[in-house]
């Protein structure tokens, strides 16, 4: 069972780069690694940017940007683009984020989080673009994710949005059940169903 997902508030960490694909969320060469291992996965999101080719940290980096933190990511419109690795949203449950931000998906990417249990918010073009104005002015900025209500609000001026999410996931994250844990759960109904 994993942590219960209710309302999440948290500062941000800005990515305003569109068309981030799976490739860049977690290169290829970290494929081979065939069990989740959350660490390393979190340890190497966005390798190829966050380090310089001599190992060293990339300074000009925002994770690597000590005045942004929390575990919300604004990303950029098609966030998640490219192949359907799934070690890309391993990578980003792995870091602590427990929630994303864009205006748009890929599809895949986007029940890849879900499944790894980091909610994936989709907003409009304009509410994206003031939650990257708002954070750009003031790194402080809280953003109040209200899955319950399928609300996300950007506290420092107040505006909201209602966001979408499969009925089904939605119960999943606010119980803290993958798939297996569901069907376990459920597991009388099954039993009573299949004597039928």
């Amino acid at each position: 069972m994993k942590q219960k997902f209710d309302i999440i508030i948290s500062t941000c960490v800005p990515l305003p780069l569109e068309n981030v694909d799976t490739d860049q969320i977690i290169p290829a060469r970290f494929l081979k690694a065939t069990t989740r291992d959350e660490k390393f996965f979190g340890d190497n999101l966005f390798r190829d940017w966050r380090y310089l080719p001599d190992g060293t940290l990339n300074p000009d980096f925002v994770l690597n940007n000590p005045i942004y933190s929390g575990s919300i990511l604004v990303a950029g419109k098609n966030f998640g683009s490219g192949s359907s690795r799934e070690h890309a949203a391993w990578a980003i449950a792995g870091y602590g984020f427990r929630v994303v931000i864009s205006s748009f998906f890929a599809d895949i990417h986007k029940n890849n989080e879900l499944n790894n249990f980091v909610l994936p918010v989709v907003v409009s073009d304009a509410f994206l673009a003031e939650l990257f104005a708002s954070i750009n002015e003031n790194p402080q900025t809280e953003v109040k994710v209200d899955l319950p209500n399928q609300l996300v609000t950007n506290l420092s001026n107040g505006k909201s949005e209602h966001f979408e999410i499969n009925g089904y996931k939605k119960h999943c994250l606010m119980n803290g059940l993958d798939d297996i844990d569901f069907l376990v759960a459920n597991r009388s109904k099954i039993e009573q169903w299949e004597k039928k």
